[in-house]
């Protein structure tokens, strides 16, 4: 586990701690396997702690400038044979894969939300990515008890092409006042049986991400079908960007 200095590597060891406690508890692992899965987690805020890998997933911020920044780094550091996956759920593979002199082994490997619970990880080929590549990380995400489902890369690919334009719907509802952020979301789980309404999810998510995603749908596709909603702008002005923030369309 690399991050950029020590407080980002604690908080995340400290989620992991607290995502497998709650599996524990839920009696889904035993405390053998949390103990031993923690074992096999080293950090370190130096990135040349991966040159051996067979894989990096990289899951920084949906920037493409600084992801780039982070594959060119990996290419460097990284074995030949090593295969570059991204975490992102917006930002082209194929422009990410351009930073790299190994664009055969650069592919989109991006994990559902909440990433202990869900079991779909969407993989990401483009033009370039070699078959065994995506059988590795086909195989790899089976390993560790995941769907891998495959696609094409396109902007938002399929999950987040489809899904950021009902949560920015759900918003312009929600501010056209239509019905309340509690109805909006018992109507969505109870009709289209979502486990979560739209508006808590754009709140797990992240509204900044949301708004990145939106502006990456609108820029990729040029349309304005994808302007995201004023009022999502408006928040993430205003620093309420959800769970992260203890506060978004509810307060945590």
């Amino acid at each position: 586990l690399y991050d950029i200095n020590k407080e980002i590597i604690e908080r995340g060891l400290s989620i992991i701690n607290k995502n497998l406690n709650r599996q524990l508890n839920k009696g889904s692992i035993t405390r053998e396997q949390m103990l031993k899965t923690l074992e096999n987690i080293s950090s370190s805020t130096a990135i040349d702690i991966m040159h051996d890998s067979d894989i990096i997933i990289e899951a920084a911020t949906e920037n493409l400038d600084i992801k780039s920044s982070i594959f060119n780094q990996l290419d460097q550091i990284s074995q030949e044979k090593c295969i570059l996956a991204s975490n992102t759920s917006s930002i082209s593979i194929s422009k990410i894969a351009k930073s790299t002199n190994r664009p055969d082994k650069v592919i989109g490997m991006h994990f559902m939300n909440p990433v202990p619970i869900m079991k779909l990880v969407e993989v990401i080929k483009t033009k370039d990515t070699s078959e065994n590549t995506i059988q590795t990380i086909m195989d790899t995400a089976k390993k560790i008890k995941k769907f891998p489902v495959q696609c094409l890369d396109s902007p938002g690919f399929i999950s987040n092409r489809i899904l950021m334009p009902m949560i920015n719907e759900a918003i312009y509802s929600l501010m056209e006042e239509v019905a309340t952020k509690e109805s909006i979301d018992e109507i969505m789980k109870l009709g289209m049986s979502h486990p979560m309404g739209p508006l808590a999810l754009a709140d797990l998510i992240g509204l900044d991400v949301c708004l990145s995603i939106l502006n990456v749908l609108k820029e990729g596709f040029d349309d304005s079908k994808y302007d995201p909603c004023p009022l999502l702008i408006k928040m993430c002005k205003e620093g309420k960007l959800g769970r992260k923030t203890k506060e978004g369309f509810y307060k945590y």
